[in-house]
């Protein structure tokens, strides 16, 4: 991926955010994703093979490959966002560039233009086989940042 611009956050504890806010999505916990770097407009996600999670011919499902590639690209826009805002996604559109075949798939979410109100960010999924890793998809996205609705967990 190409270099961006470093980003300076609204919340000095955005990663213990971002870090809770991943804890609270069961469907990483489900798939047995895990959350990786933490860095201003940056995240990272991995993702162990798990015969459960392949589609027909043993690869990581698009649709696996596709929830990582979003989760990283969401929490990193979340990241430059201020503590009392949650972020949700608009759109996004993921290429699939080759068969993800191999023992992780790493997903890299970057924050490609922030906004005060829509942010886009992007993500490089790559699969990792035999120690070496190759891209397998790319991942295109817009996400909403709802202000003065923070990500907490609902009372009641």
């Amino acid at each position: 991926m190409p270099e961006f611009a470093e980003f300076t956050p609204k919340d000095a504890d955005f990663a213990e955010r971002v870090r809770a806010s991943f804890a609270r999505q069961t469907v990483m916990d489900l798939i047995g994703a895990r959350l990786g770097r933490v860095a201003p407009g940056e995240v990272e996600i991995e993702l162990p093979f798990r015969p459960d999670l392949c589609q027909q011919h043993g690869f990581f499902h698009a649709g696996v490959t596709s929830t990582i590639a979003d989760s990283a690209a969401g929490y990193a826009g979340y990241s430059l966002f201020a503590a009392d805002s949650s972020v949700l996604t608009v759109e996004f559109k993921i290429n699939l560039l080759a068969p993800a075949d191999g023992e992780l798939l790493r997903a890299v979410g970057r924050v490609v233009k922030p906004g005060r109100t829509l942010t886009v960010t992007e993500a490089e999924v790559s699969v990792v086989k035999n120690g070496r890793a190759k891209p397998c998809a790319r991942l295109s996205q817009t996400l909403m940042c709802l202000a003065g609705r923070p990500d907490i967990p609902e009372a009641g």
